[in-house]
């Protein structure tokens, strides 16, 4: 569904990812993990079109995205869920969630993609007229989920879903995007809480300063001895 060949990216003269080549089947929950700084974010807004490449190719459904603006990206069913939510504070639950429908591909699909997002997330339809910025952090974090939905993704990548949450939400986010997955969207996650996500991943990639250093499935990336000490320690 997408591959990423050999790609290299960089903010002008600082190189943030070497060489990278890895893929997202249909219908598949693959997971980044990693550090703080080690490329993550970097990758998906690649993919994203926000960020050029310096060299190598994304495909995605077998029709070649690197170098497409931002809003073709979105339009041929990639949806970016950035970290820290992006929300628009000052407009409600109801105004945010419609936005995430704004392409013209979805946008006459909207009141059908509502339902189906209040479906995941209830609370939201008891608080669709309070401003977003009223809203608690976990609450938050459902409403950027909830509006990349309303896209009708093919696949939704989702960057941190779990910062700074209660362990109440970041349970109640994993079982989202568990669900979300096995209902048929295809799934890219990057996550710090790598025990959680790996435990959900049909396969994973490690990245470390910018490259790719182990990949396998979930259940072997969680077996591995390297990655329990680095990352699973306590």
């Amino acid at each position: 569904m997408l591959n990423l060949k050999n790609v290299t990216i960089a903010y002008g003269s600082l190189q943030a990812v070497w060489d990278a080549t890895f893929e997202v089947q249909d219908k598949e929950l693959v997971v980044i993990v990693g550090s703080n700084g080690s490329g993550k974010s970097t990758i998906l807004k690649a993919i994203s079109g926000l960020i050029k490449l310096r060299s190598g190719t994304i495909t995605f459904l077998g029709r070649r995205i690197d170098g497409l603006l931002p809003n073709r990206v979105t339009a041929s069913g990639i949806i970016h869920v950035p970290e820290g939510r992006r929300l628009f504070p000052e407009m409600t639950v109801l105004e945010n969630l419609y936005l995430g429908a704004y392409c013209k591909e979805t946008r006459g699909e909207r009141n059908e993609s509502i339902a189906t997002v209040y479906n995941y997330f209830p609370v939201l339809e008891k608080m669709s007229s309070r401003l977003a910025g009223t809203l608690s952090g976990g609450e938050q974090q459902m409403l950027a989920i909830g509006r990349g939905l309303m896209a009708k993704p093919k696949l939704i990548m989702l960057d941190e879903p779990s910062l700074g949450l209660a362990p109440l939400y970041v349970k109640e986010v994993f079982e989202i995007i568990q669900r979300v997955n096995k209902e048929g969207v295809s799934v890219l996650l990057v996550e710090q809480n790598v025990r959680s996500s790996l435990k959900l991943a049909d396969r994973g990639y490690v990245l470390e300063f910018g490259k790719i250093t182990v990949f396998g499935t979930g259940k072997e990336l969680l077996a591995d001895e390297n990655i329990k000490k680095a990352y699973l320690a306590g």
